[in-house]
C-alpha cells in the first residue's frame, strides 16, 4: 500500500479566507490522521505478527483503517467494542461494512462490570492470552504515531516555505490528540513559528490536556486549546453541526466528516473573529467522511 502526499487548496468559508491540507486524499481507504498514525505500523515487517488488536467504536475510522492495514499485512484483526447497535448489525454501513469488508473480526464485550472500561478489558483480560499480536491503543495513540504525523509536518513545512509563509497557525480538531500535538513538537523541533490550534471534541478541555501529557509534558509541545462556545457531548447530534457542515460543503465543495469538523470549525471561525493579526491558517481535513453514511440517516431520523 502506497500513501502520497496531499496537496492545499486555498478555500473561503464565511469570507474567511483559509488553506485546506487535504489529508482526506492519501488513500480511498487508508486516509487522514488514521493513515498518519498508523503510517509506522505500515512500514514495520509483521511478519511474526499473527493479529493486530485495537478497541473502541463500531463506526471508528481506526477500526476502518486498521481493517485495511491487516488486510494489508495479511494478518487478522480482533477490534472489541462494547456494543453494536441492532440496527447496524442488520443494516450494515460506514466504517463498520468496511472493516467487515476487509475480513475484520468486531468482537462485543457486552456491559463491562464496576466501571471497567473497554481499554481495561482488553489490556487486562485479553492481551495477557495472546500471543504474536500487535496491540494499537484507540486511536492510535501511541509514541510511535509520530512517525507518521512529522511526515505531514514536513510536508506542511516544505509547502510553507515554497509560498514564502514564515507564520502558520496550523488547526484541526482533536479526539485524543495525539495528531495535533505531535505536529507541534515537530514545528517546535524544526525551529518554525507555525502554531497548531485544536479543539476538544471529547471529553473536554481538561481531557486534552492529560492526554498531551501523557505523550509530551514539554509545554512547548502542546497545541493551543480553543474554546468552545458550549459543552458539546461527543457523538451527541446537534443541529448547529449539521448546518455547519451543509455550509462547507456548499461553501467550499469539499465534504468533511460530522463528528469532529463540525466543532473544529466552529472554534476555527470564534477564533478568527476575534484574532487580531494576519497570519494564515491552515485547516487540516483528517478523513472520516466514510463514517457520514450512518451519520447522516442519524441526523435524518431525528431533524428531518
Amino acid at each position: 500500500m502506497k500513501l502520497t502526499k496531499t496537496h492545499v487548496e486555498k478555500i473561503t468559508f464565511d469570507n474567511f479566507d483559509f488553506y485546506l491540507k487535504r489529508d482526506d486524499l492519501i488513500h480511498p481507504d487508508f486516509s487522514g490522521n488514521k493513515a498518519r498514525k498508523f503510517y509506522y505500523l505500515l512500514q514495520q515487517d509483521l511478519s511474526n505478527v499473527d493479529k493486530l488488536i485495537g478497541f473502541g467504536s463500531p463506526q471508528a475510522n481506526s477500526l476502518h483503517s486498521l481493517a485495511v492495514l491487516a488486510k494489508d499485512k495479511k494478518v487478522k484483526l480482533d477490534f472489541y467494542v462494547n456494543h453494536i447497535p441492532s440496527f447496524l448489525q442488520q443494516n450494515p454501513a460506514g466504517n463498520y461494512l468496511a472493516a467487515l469488508n476487509h475480513g475484520a473480526n468486531i468482537i462485543e464485550v457486552g456491559q463491562l462490570k464496576d466501571g471497567q472500561t473497554l481499554e481495561r478489558y482488553v489490556v487486562q483480560q485479553v492481551l495477557p492470552n495472546e500471543s504474536n499480536c500487535q496491540y494499537v491503543p484507540e486511536g492510535g495513540r501511541y509514541q510511535d504515531a509520530a512517525v507518521g504525523v512529522n511526515l505531514l509536518a514536513d510536508e506542511i513545512a516544505d509547502w510553507a516555505a515554497s509560498q514564502k509563509i514564515e507564520q502558520l497557525n496550523v488547526a484541526l480538531p482533536s479526539g485524543t490528540g495525539t495528531t495535533a500535538l505531535f505536529l507541534q513538537k515537530r514545528f517546535v523541533q524544526l525551529s518554525l513559528p507555525f502554531e497548531v490550534l485544536t479543539c476538544a471534541c471529547v471529553g473536554g478541555d481538561d481531557y486534552l490536556k492529560a492526554q498531551f501529557n501523557e505523550l509530551s509534558n514539554v509545554d512547548s509541545h502542546h497545541p493551543t486549546i480553543l474554546p468552545t462556545t458550549k459543552k458539546y457531548h461527543f457523538g451527541k447530534l446537534y443541529p448547529e453541526f449539521y448546518q455547519i457542515w451543509q455550509q462547507l460543503k456548499r461553501q467550499t465543495g469539499v465534504e468533511f466528516e460530522l463528528l469532529y469538523d463540525p466543532l473544529g470549525w466552529m472554534t476555527l471561525l470564534e477564533y478568527v473573529k476575534q484574532a487580531a493579526g494576519d497570519t494564515p491558517i491552515m485547516y487540516v481535513h483528517q478523513g472520516g467522511v466514510l463514517g457520514n453514511a450512518t451519520m447522516l440517516p442519524r441526523y435524518a431520523r431525528k431533524f428531518g
